[in-house]
Protein backbone atom coordinates (compact mmCIF):
# COMPACT_ATOMS: atom_id res chain seq x y z
CA UNK A 1 0.00 0.00 0.00
CA UNK A 2 1.32 3.43 -0.95
CA UNK A 3 0.68 6.45 1.27
CA UNK A 4 1.27 10.18 1.01
CA UNK A 5 2.15 11.80 4.34
CA UNK A 6 2.17 15.59 4.66
CA UNK A 7 3.62 17.02 7.87
CA UNK A 8 5.80 20.11 8.30
CA UNK A 9 7.37 19.06 11.63
CA UNK A 10 10.47 17.20 10.47
CA UNK A 11 10.99 15.11 13.64
CA UNK A 12 7.35 14.01 13.65
CA UNK A 13 7.50 13.20 9.95
CA UNK A 14 10.59 11.04 10.32
CA UNK A 15 9.11 9.13 13.25
CA UNK A 16 5.82 8.44 11.48
CA UNK A 17 7.50 7.48 8.21
CA UNK A 18 9.78 5.04 10.07
CA UNK A 19 6.86 3.30 11.78
CA UNK A 20 4.79 3.15 8.59
CA UNK A 21 7.69 1.74 6.58
CA UNK A 22 8.38 -0.80 9.35
CA UNK A 23 4.81 -2.01 8.82
CA UNK A 24 5.44 -2.44 5.09
CA UNK A 25 3.80 0.73 3.77
CA UNK A 26 5.42 2.67 0.94
CA UNK A 27 5.47 6.32 2.01
CA UNK A 28 6.10 9.61 0.21
CA UNK A 29 6.72 12.38 2.75
CA UNK A 30 6.18 16.06 1.96
CA UNK A 31 6.47 19.08 4.24
CA UNK A 32 4.04 21.72 2.96
CA UNK A 33 0.57 21.92 1.48
CA UNK A 34 1.60 22.84 -2.06
CA UNK A 35 3.78 19.74 -2.36
CA UNK A 36 1.02 17.63 -0.83
CA UNK A 37 -1.43 18.82 -3.48
CA UNK A 38 1.05 18.29 -6.33
CA UNK A 39 1.96 14.75 -5.24
CA UNK A 40 -1.70 13.81 -4.68
CA UNK A 41 -2.63 15.10 -8.14
CA UNK A 42 0.24 13.43 -10.00
CA UNK A 43 0.76 10.11 -8.16
CA UNK A 44 -1.50 7.20 -7.30
CA UNK A 45 -1.94 6.63 -3.57
CA UNK A 46 -4.01 4.17 -1.59
CA UNK A 47 -4.37 6.72 1.21
CA UNK A 48 -3.32 10.25 2.22
CA UNK A 49 -2.44 11.56 5.70
CA UNK A 50 -2.66 15.35 5.95
CA UNK A 51 -1.66 17.56 8.86
CA UNK A 52 -4.00 20.56 8.94
CA UNK A 53 -1.42 23.17 9.97
CA UNK A 54 1.11 23.38 7.13
CA UNK A 55 2.91 26.20 5.31
CA UNK A 56 1.88 27.38 1.82
CA UNK A 57 -1.48 25.55 1.95
CA UNK A 58 -3.31 24.11 4.93
CA UNK A 59 -4.41 20.51 5.01
CA UNK A 60 -8.01 21.68 4.77
CA UNK A 61 -7.22 23.66 1.61
CA UNK A 62 -5.53 20.62 0.07
CA UNK A 63 -8.48 18.43 1.03
CA UNK A 64 -11.00 20.87 -0.43
CA UNK A 65 -9.06 21.17 -3.69
CA UNK A 66 -8.71 17.41 -4.13
CA UNK A 67 -12.36 16.68 -3.45
CA UNK A 68 -13.46 19.51 -5.77
CA UNK A 69 -11.41 17.88 -8.54
CA UNK A 70 -13.06 14.51 -7.99
CA UNK A 71 -10.25 12.69 -6.17
CA UNK A 72 -11.74 9.89 -4.04
CA UNK A 73 -8.53 8.73 -2.33
CA UNK A 74 -9.17 8.15 1.41
CA UNK A 75 -7.82 11.02 3.51
CA UNK A 76 -6.95 11.02 7.22
CA UNK A 77 -6.53 14.46 8.82
CA UNK A 78 -4.19 15.16 11.72
CA UNK A 79 -5.68 17.91 13.90
CA UNK A 80 -4.79 19.80 17.05
CA UNK A 81 -6.56 18.10 19.94
CA UNK A 82 -8.71 21.08 20.91
CA UNK A 83 -9.63 22.23 17.39
CA UNK A 84 -13.10 20.72 17.13
CA UNK A 85 -14.05 23.19 14.37
CA UNK A 86 -11.20 21.92 12.20
CA UNK A 87 -12.37 18.36 12.73
CA UNK A 88 -15.95 19.23 11.75
CA UNK A 89 -14.81 21.27 8.75
CA UNK A 90 -12.54 18.46 7.59
CA UNK A 91 -15.32 15.88 7.71
CA UNK A 92 -17.68 18.24 5.91
CA UNK A 93 -15.07 18.77 3.18
CA UNK A 94 -14.78 15.03 2.58
CA UNK A 95 -12.14 13.69 4.97
CA UNK A 96 -12.63 10.01 5.82
CA UNK A 97 -11.35 10.34 9.39
CA UNK A 98 -9.35 12.56 11.72
CA UNK A 99 -6.81 11.91 14.45
CA UNK A 100 -6.12 14.54 17.14
CA UNK A 101 -2.53 15.28 18.16
CA UNK A 102 -0.73 14.02 20.16
CA UNK A 103 -1.49 10.43 19.19
CA UNK A 104 0.05 7.03 19.80
CA UNK A 105 1.66 5.24 16.87
CA UNK A 106 -0.56 2.22 17.52
CA UNK A 107 -3.66 4.38 17.14
CA UNK A 108 -2.31 5.95 13.96
CA UNK A 109 -1.68 2.51 12.48
CA UNK A 110 -5.20 1.40 13.43
CA UNK A 111 -6.73 4.47 11.76
CA UNK A 112 -4.64 3.90 8.63
CA UNK A 113 -5.74 0.25 8.47
CA UNK A 114 -9.38 1.26 8.88
CA UNK A 115 -9.04 3.93 6.19
CA UNK A 116 -7.52 1.49 3.71
CA UNK A 117 -10.02 -1.24 4.59
CA UNK A 118 -12.91 1.07 3.73
CA UNK A 119 -11.22 1.79 0.42
CA UNK A 120 -10.92 -1.91 -0.40
CA UNK A 121 -14.53 -2.58 0.55
CA UNK A 122 -15.89 0.41 -1.37
CA UNK A 123 -18.32 -0.42 -4.14
CA UNK A 124 -19.36 2.45 -6.37
CA UNK A 125 -22.91 3.68 -6.37
CA UNK A 126 -24.66 3.38 -9.70
CA UNK A 127 -27.51 5.69 -10.67
CA UNK A 128 -29.78 4.45 -13.46
CA UNK A 129 -32.48 5.90 -15.66
CA UNK A 130 -33.83 4.01 -18.64
CA UNK A 131 -30.98 2.25 -20.39
CA UNK A 132 -28.20 4.49 -19.06
CA UNK A 133 -26.23 4.42 -15.82
CA UNK A 134 -23.94 6.85 -14.02
CA UNK A 135 -21.10 5.53 -11.89
CA UNK A 136 -20.63 7.92 -8.95
CA UNK A 137 -17.12 6.61 -8.32
CA UNK A 138 -15.61 6.68 -11.81
CA UNK A 139 -17.83 9.45 -13.34
CA UNK A 140 -18.72 7.08 -16.20
CA UNK A 141 -21.96 7.59 -18.10
CA UNK A 142 -22.79 4.29 -19.79
CA UNK A 143 -25.36 2.73 -22.06
CA UNK A 144 -25.63 0.13 -24.84
CA UNK A 145 -22.11 -1.13 -24.27
CA UNK A 146 -20.52 2.32 -24.53
CA UNK A 147 -19.38 4.80 -21.90
CA UNK A 148 -17.93 8.27 -21.40
CA UNK A 149 -15.94 9.54 -18.43
CA UNK A 150 -17.60 12.88 -17.83
CA UNK A 151 -15.68 16.05 -16.93
CA UNK A 152 -16.48 17.35 -13.45
CA UNK A 153 -19.17 19.90 -14.32
CA UNK A 154 -20.94 17.60 -16.76
CA UNK A 155 -20.88 14.84 -14.16
CA UNK A 156 -22.30 17.04 -11.42
CA UNK A 157 -25.07 18.28 -13.68
CA UNK A 158 -25.92 14.75 -14.83
CA UNK A 159 -25.88 13.45 -11.27
CA UNK A 160 -28.36 16.11 -10.12
CA UNK A 161 -30.67 15.41 -13.06
CA UNK A 162 -30.58 11.65 -12.39
CA UNK A 163 -31.17 12.07 -8.67
CA UNK A 164 -34.22 14.23 -9.52
CA UNK A 165 -35.39 12.33 -12.61
CA UNK A 166 -38.99 13.03 -13.48
CA UNK A 167 -38.94 16.45 -11.81
CA UNK A 168 -38.18 19.85 -13.30
CA UNK A 169 -35.23 21.80 -11.88
CA UNK A 170 -34.97 25.51 -12.62
CA UNK A 171 -31.96 26.96 -14.41
CA UNK A 172 -31.17 29.04 -11.33
CA UNK A 173 -31.27 25.99 -9.08
CA UNK A 174 -28.97 24.02 -11.36
CA UNK A 175 -26.53 26.93 -11.58
CA UNK A 176 -26.28 27.16 -7.79
CA UNK A 177 -26.04 23.38 -7.24
CA UNK A 178 -23.30 22.84 -9.83
CA UNK A 179 -21.38 26.12 -9.99
CA UNK A 180 -22.00 27.38 -6.43
CA UNK A 181 -23.59 30.44 -4.86
CA UNK A 182 -20.62 32.71 -5.56
CA UNK A 183 -20.20 31.76 -9.21
CA UNK A 184 -19.74 34.38 -11.90
CA UNK A 185 -21.14 31.99 -14.51
CA UNK A 186 -24.27 33.19 -16.30
CA UNK A 187 -27.55 31.31 -16.64
CA UNK A 188 -26.72 30.53 -20.26
CA UNK A 189 -23.88 28.34 -19.05
CA UNK A 190 -26.42 25.79 -17.85
CA UNK A 191 -27.91 25.53 -21.34
CA UNK A 192 -24.42 24.98 -22.81
CA UNK A 193 -23.75 22.05 -20.48
CA UNK A 194 -27.23 20.64 -21.02
CA UNK A 195 -26.41 20.58 -24.73
CA UNK A 196 -23.16 18.69 -23.97
CA UNK A 197 -25.11 16.06 -22.04
CA UNK A 198 -27.73 15.74 -24.76
CA UNK A 199 -24.95 14.94 -27.24
CA UNK A 200 -23.60 12.29 -24.86
CA UNK A 201 -27.04 10.72 -24.51
CA UNK A 202 -27.51 10.73 -28.27
CA UNK A 203 -24.14 9.03 -28.79
CA UNK A 204 -25.16 6.32 -26.29
CA UNK A 205 -28.50 5.82 -28.08
CA UNK A 206 -30.16 6.47 -24.74
CA UNK A 207 -33.88 6.08 -24.26
CA UNK A 208 -33.86 9.06 -21.89
CA UNK A 209 -33.91 12.74 -22.73
CA UNK A 210 -33.41 16.08 -21.04
CA UNK A 211 -36.66 17.97 -21.49
CA UNK A 212 -36.82 21.76 -21.28
CA UNK A 213 -39.92 23.72 -20.34
CA UNK A 214 -39.91 27.47 -20.81
CA UNK A 215 -39.79 29.41 -17.52
CA UNK A 216 -39.78 26.12 -15.58
CA UNK A 217 -36.47 24.35 -16.13
CA UNK A 218 -35.01 21.00 -17.15
CA UNK A 219 -35.98 17.41 -16.41
CA UNK A 220 -34.45 14.03 -17.16
CA UNK A 221 -37.09 11.50 -18.21
CA UNK A 222 -37.33 8.14 -19.87
CA UNK A 223 -38.80 8.08 -23.37
CA UNK A 224 -41.55 5.49 -23.51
Amino acid sequence: MKLLYAEDEMAMSEAVVDILQYHKYIVDAVYNGEDALYYAQTQNYDGIILDIMMPKMSGLEVLKKLRSEGFRTPILLLTAKAEVEDQITGLDLGADDYLPKPFSMDLLLARVRAMLRRREEFTPNILTCGNISLNQHSYELSGNGQSFVLPKLEYQLMEILMLNRGAYLSTEDLLVKVWGYDTEAELGTVWVYISYLRKRLSALCANVTITAKRNVGYMLEEVK
